[in-house]
Parts: C-alpha cells; structure tokens; sequence
C-alpha cells in the first residue's frame, strides 16, 4: 500500500514537473499582461481567457513554439468570424495603446493587432529588436508617430502592414534592407517625402501599396528591379515627374496605380504592350498623345486615363487590344472620331465627355 502511495505521488510530481517544462515561462506571461494591461476591450471580453499560469493553452489570439514554449504568435483582429464575434453581433473596438511589454517576448514571430478602431499612441520602437519577426499587422487603428527609423533590422519581415493609421513623417530608407518583404501596406496614412531611391532593393516584393499619403518627389526607376511585384498602388499622393518606361517592363506587374499625383509628361509607349491589366493613370498632369501602341498583347480589365491633358486622336490600335472592359478618356483634349467596334461598342458617353471635338457614337455625329 505504502508502495503504492509513493508510485502515485511521483507520477503526480512527474505529471506537475512535466506541465511546468510545457508551459510558457513567467517572463512572458508577464510580458503578455502588461500588454493586456495598456489595452480596454469593453464588448466582446476577449482578454477573459488570459488567466492561469500556462499562456500557451487556451489564451485567446496567443499561440506558442511547440518545441521552445515562448510565446510566438499574438492574433487579435477586431473584424472576425470567430464565435466570440458571432456571439456579440457586432465587430470589435477596443482603445489604449500598443506597450513596448511586447518587446519582451523575444521569440515572437508574427504580431497582428488588426481592425480595433480606436488603439492609439505610437509603434513601440523596441520592436526593431525582435529577430524572429515575420509578421507585423497593424492596419485598421489610429496609431500615430512615424514608422521606426530602423525598422530595416527586421531581416526576417515578409509582411508590414501599417495602413488606416495616422501615422507621419517619412518612410525610412533602412525600410529597404527588408529583403524577405512580400507584402507592404501603407494605405491611408499621413506619410510625406520622398519613396526612398533603393526602394527596388526589396526583391522579394509582391504588393506595394502606398496609395492615400502625401508622399512626393519622383517615382523611383528601382521600382522596376522588382521582378515579383505584381500590384503596385501609388494612387493620391503628391508624386510628381515623369512615369518610369521601365515599369512597363516588369514581368508580373498586373495592377498599376498612379491615379490622383502630379505626374507630367508624357505615357510610356511600354504600358500598352506589357502584361498590366488594370491600369489608372487619371487625375495627372500627363500630356501628349495617347501612344499608338495597343496590340494583341493589351488586355485590360480597366484603362483609366481621364483628367489630363492628352491630345490629338484616340489610336487606331486601340481596336487591336485584345479585350478593355472599362474605358475612360473624359476630360482631355482629346479630337477626331472614336473608332468603331470593340471595346468603343459597349462603352456609354461618359467615357469620353469633356474632350476638345470628339465625336461618333457614344457621343454626337461627327
């Protein structure tokens, strides 16, 4: 009996010692209270799981490594499907800033603290010293301040998104030593200046989306070193200069947003010969005739060139394109008769109003 008591307590020991080695350290459950601690979520009760000893198991939007037991992941985004949404019927809100406590879990991979409303404050600049990093969500908030200065320390970054903040200042250059970097989401922020000049250093780029700041300053030629990058949204900035030739160039871009800028000169032939199909050029300063440049190889689901100061005639390659779905010259100085047959045959007069003289249908008989 005796035996059996002491066979019991050592397994319950061994059970208690074993849970203890697979639970997450006190030093980052601390460092996850004080971050808790900084933040107020009054609707949904999503901080209610983050009790007990083990932050591992069971606390809500945290994941660990398996093999290290750190914390590696924090999740928490405020637009969901997860039951706990489902169950308030609403989406998520909370306030309070994000606190450099999360500095203290030094094998965090991936930080997503996304669609909340109303945190504010600024990005703790502790958090270019995180190596592990790979994931960094802020979008959705009103975190202010400017992106830290050496955010180009985390080597491991394949995504950034920062977008529907307040955030200001400049884009820092060392943002070009991300090299791991696939995604970029500056979307609707106050960011002013220039894009940094070796902005092409980010290789590995899929989607740039810088659109809704008040950057200026040219289009860097680099842009195009970018062999992956199929989405690029320049779109309500204070741009200016010419369009790089060498962006109809690149391999995979498939979307390319400059509308609502300051760009001048004249379109680059390349654009009408190159694998983009979404196209928004409007709201510039651009000038000259459109280029007679469409071919087989122009397929656009959207061109949107109105609000410059293109002249002259609508090409007649244009006819040659192998699909536009919509088109949009109003607002030129644009003359002569718009082609017959596709794509001018499903398009209405909206496509073409406020021009110079032309004429032929939509618009009136030349």
């Amino acid at each position: 009996m005796g035996a059996a008591r002491f066979m019991t307590g050592m397994l319950l020991l061994f059970m208690a010692l074993s849970s203890g080695v697979r639970s997450c350290p006190p030093s980052d459950r601390a460092a996850l209270l004080a971050f808790r601690a900084a933040l107020h979520e009054p609707y949904l009760g999503i901080f209610n799981s983050w009790t007990g000893a083990d932050c591992c198991h069971n606390w809500y939007g945290v994941s660990c490594d398996q093999e290290t037991h750190r914390v590696a992941d924090i999740t928490l985004r405020g637009e969901s499907e997860e039951p706990i949404f489902e169950r308030a019927h609403r989406t998520g809100y909370m306030t309070g800033y994000i606190s450099p406590a999360i500095c203290k879990l030094p094998r965090l991979s991936s930080i997503i603290i996304a669609d909340w409303k109303g945190i504010s404050g600024e990005i703790p600049r502790c958090i270019t010293t995180l190596p592990f990093l790979r994931i960094v969500d802020f979008i959705g908030n009103r975190i202010s301040g400017s992106i830290p200065a050496d955010i180009g320390r985390l080597q491991r970054l394949t995504v950034l998104n920062f977008a529907d903040n307040q955030i200001s200042g400049t884009i820092p250059a060392s943002l070009a030593n991300l090299t791991s970097l696939m995604h970029l989401d500056l979307r609707n922020n106050l960011l002013s200046g220039p894009i940094p000049r070796n902005f092409g250093s980010l290789r590995m780029l899929s989607r740039a989306l810088l659109s809704g700041n008040r950057l200026s300053g040219p289009i860097p030629g680099s842009v195009s070193l970018i062999y992956r990058l199929a989405d690029l949204d320049l779109s309500r900035n204070q741009l200016s200069g010419l369009i790089p030739q060498s962006l109809g160039k690149m391999a995979v871009l498939s979307t390319l947003n400059l509308d609502f800028n300051k760009l001048s000169g004249p379109i680059p032939v390349s654009l009408f010969s190159s694998g983009i199909s979404d196209l928004n050029l409007s709201r510039n300063a651009l000038q000259g005739n459109i280029p007679n440049a469409f071919g087989p190889r122009s397929y656009f689901t959207a061109l949107d060139l109105s609000y410059n100061n293109l002249k002259g005639a609508i090409p007649k390659s244009i006819s040659s394109a192998s699909y536009i779905g919509h088109l949009d010259l109003s607002h030129n100085h644009l003359c002569g008769k718009i082609p017959l047959g596709s794509p001018f045959d499903h398009l209405e007069a909206s496509s073409f109003v406020y021009n110079d003289c032309l004429c032929g249908k939509p618009l009136k008989p030349c």
